[in-house]
């Protein structure tokens, strides 16, 4: 046996929800630029769930089911004002879904058809969640989901207390189905790892959320934006840049370990910079990130990926750059979720090797003889 470091190149499960092919990502075969022009998050969430696209009735009655599920236990809101303030949002997130399964009186039942609705419910209540969690560190009341709504506009809604405008749902709504899936990324991994040992779905989503919290998989989003603010104005772009490069160090939201001719989703969020950034007459976000894009593809040949442009747009909409993630983690809900579906469906332990590089031969001697 030898080892891959990272598992790169190993080919680990057979799937049908998303693939990357020659830097080509498609959602059940649809290319991601037909879904982000086109596609709703929830026309999204329905195709990696059920593998088509659903039929007007079909949408509405999922739209029910999500606006039906979205309200949290108040239980679980009086849970979340005792965590510190402090607290790390993603560590926050993980404990208050981790939770919600005390709350399903189904989460023990492995059928298929309870699987498919606690996967809604999922989808429905991560984002209750993400923004009551928001308002409770701000010191104000969580905001009830409206009846409704769509899941970008009831978020945007719960966050702010007021009817958001529709540029902003639009722009929220396009960056959900742009992270909706990535194929067998590292939380996905971790939730089909959890699951293949027959473990409840919450289980599942909860081990996602703690791999999408490490820097190398969902944080990388809010390090760009902490850039952008260390760097304040687009005259300081340059020399700032010159000097991370002369150190060697990285910039964040650039290269990706599967795509070498650049992410496909940037594109879209770099649009949307753009307009939002115009609607609001200040494109200074969007005119750094373009000079520092032109930069590091200019000198090191790295295109932007996905988290690049992702934390100008979430900025321009107001949004705190720690929820950056967490946001990630409500759009990413649905392809973990039909990730863990196809899993049970055809389900086996996932139990790899690993090389071995310590000591041989060793022998016992006792304690008085060390």
């Amino acid at each position: 046996m030898t080892a891959t470091k990272g598992l790169e190149g190993i080919v680990a499960t057979t799937s049908s929800i998303s693939s990357i092919v020659d830097g080509v990502l498609t959602y059940r075969g649809f290319d991601i630029d037909d879904l982000a022009e086109n596609a709703t998050f929830e026309e999204t969430a329905y195709l990696l769930w059920f593998g088509k696209l659903p039929t007007a009735p079909e949408l509405q009655a999922l739209q029910r089911d999500l606006n039906k599920f979205a309200p949290i236990p108040e239980q679980l809101i009086a849970q979340m004002k005792l965590y510190p303030k402090e607290s790390n949002t993603m560590a926050a997130l993980r404990s208050a879904v981790s939770s919600l399964a005390l709350y399903d009186a189904e989460a023990e039942d492995m059928s298929l058809a309870a699987n498919e609705v606690k996967a809604v419910k999922l989808q429905a209540q991560i984002p209750t969640i993400v923004a009551a969690l928001a308002r409770i560190r701000k010191g104000l009341e969580p905001v009830a989901p409206k009846e409704s709504a769509s899941i970008a506009e009831n978020f945007l809604y719960m966050l702010w207390g007021k009817q958001p405008d529709l540029v902003s749902v639009k722009a929220l709504d396009t960056a959900l189905v742009l992270h909706a899936d990535h194929e067998l990324n590292a939380s996905t991994f971790a939730g089909r790892v959890t699951v293949a040992t027959l473990s409840d779905i919450y289980s599942g989503v909860t081990s996602a959320i703690g791999a999408l919290k490490g820097p190398l998989h969902g944080g990388a989003n809010e390090a760009v934006m902490k850039m952008l603010e260390e760097i304040g104005s687009l005259e300081a772009v340059e020399p700032y840049v010159r000097a991370k490069l002369e150190r060697r160090e990285k910039i964040m939201g650039f290269g990706h370990r599967v795509y070498k001719n650049g992410d496909p989703r940037a594109k879209h969020l770099m649009k949307m910079s753009l307009e939002l950034g115009t609607m609001k007459n200040d494109t200074t976000l969007y005119d750094m990130s373009v000079k520092i894009e032109e930069m590091i593809t200019g000198q090191k040949g790295l295109k932007p990926n996905v988290d690049f442009y992702s934390a100008s747009v979430y900025t321009q909409l107001g949004i705190d750059r720690e929820l950056f993630t967490p946001i990630f983690a409500i759009s990413r809900a649905s392809g973990w979720t039909a990730h863990i579906l196809e899993q049970y469906e055809d389900n086996r332990l996932i139990r790899p090797r690993a090389e071995y590089t310590g000591l041989v031969e060793q022998k016992y001697n006792p304690i008085d003889e060390r």
